[in-house]
């Protein structure tokens, strides 16, 4: 293996070991198996590439100053691709399932898990796509789920950095109705036009609002979305919003500090009140936003103006990192000693 200069790692793709793959046919999952290829033998009327039957979900695996290696809420990733899967009508993955070809494909690609302290992680995407033949509108009989792995640095090339983020209003993210609460591919695929122009300007990412009135803030392209007023973690709730397990753990750590937790809809206006805004993800953890420019109403709305990210930001940043590396205490039960 080449020498990989572990502090350096963008947020991509880089080919390892093994990956673990798991066939659905005749009603039933089948055993797991271990391949070192990275190429799937797929037929050309399968499910996936005409009707969208695709889910995929994403988690990180943290070596410690021990050498251990753990993993962090398995389990919440593997109830929500159930939860996509029934969305789209795939077949239903077992949580146990899921858990174990995870951690088979950590300890098959030990060597590529960063060390501690080189701010990188094992990046763990599990894939889930209807592999059987339709040509009509229905779901497949045939099903393949795997999973791999990479190594990967911050998803924001500055990492926990306050960012400039974007409101474009001729976007949506997801319809009110539709797949905005699952983890599939048609909701990535809709956000690349804007994110790609938000881009171009200067902007880490689009800030979509609600698709329906364009009046409530919804969530960002890549992460959810929360502000902080009060000593209050607020984070908007809407049925197009995808539950983030890190925003999840983020409100626990919010209330065990100290901070009450608002969940609801959250007016644009609102921006104008918050002391600290953010987007959060299993990607980003936790990404300060430095101003929000609403683009078509002319205005912006400023958070911080030395690039350093606000107090409670941080201090969330820091205990949910803290308890990811295994250097803060786990009362919660959220990591699993892989390694």
């Amino acid at each position: 293996m080449e020498t990989i200069n572990w502090s350096d790692l963008s947020f991509g793709y880089m080919k390892t070991d093994y990956n673990i793959r798991c066939y659905y046919c005749d009603g039933k999952w089948g055993e797991l198996e271990v391949s070192s290829s990275e190429i799937i033998n797929l037929h050309m009327a399968a499910t996936c590439l005409h009707y969208g039957q695709e889910s995929f979900e994403g988690l990180k695996a943290f070596k410690g100053k021990d050498g251990k290696v753990q993993v962090f809420r398995m389990d919440e990733n593997a109830k929500r691709m159930q939860s996509s899967s029934h969305g789209i009508m795939m077949a239903e993955l077992p949580v146990e399932k899921f858990e174990e070809a995870v951690r088979k494909v950590i300890r098959l690609n030990e060597r590529f898990v960063p060390p501690y302290g080189s701010g990188a992680s094992l990046y763990i995407r599990p894939l889930l796509i209807g592999s059987g033949p339709q040509v009509g509108v229905k779901p497949a009989e045939e099903y393949l789920f795997l999973v791999f792995v990479t190594p990967v640095g911050p998803y924001f090339k500055d990492g926990f950095k306050p960012a400039p983020v974007c409101i474009m209003r001729g976007y949506d993210r997801a319809a009110p109705q539709g797949t905005g609460t699952l983890k599939v591919g048609g909701n990535y695929a809709a956000s690349l036009v804007a994110g790609n122009q938000a881009k171009e300007q200067g902007y880490a990412a689009v800030l979509y609002l609600d698709p329906k009135e364009k009046k409530y803030l919804d969530e960002c392209g890549p992460a959810n979305f929360f502000g902080i007023r009060d000593n209050t973690y607020i984070a908007p709730a809407s049925n197009s919003i995808l539950p983030s397990i890190t925003n999840k753990s983020l409100q626990q750590l919010a209330v065990d500090m100290g901070l009450k937790v608002e969940c609801r809809a959250v007016p644009v206006e609102e921006l104008a009140t918050f002391e600290e805004t953010a987007e959060c993800g299993t990607a980003a953890v936790i990404t300060p936003i430095s101003r929000i420019d609403d683009l078509d109403e002319n205005k912006s709305y400023v958070y911080t103006t030395d690039g350093k990210p606000g107090p409670v930001c941080e201090k969330l940043y820091k205990k949910l990192q803290g308890i990811q590396t295994g250097d803060e205490p786990d009362p919660y039960g959220w990591t699993e000693e892989i390694l």
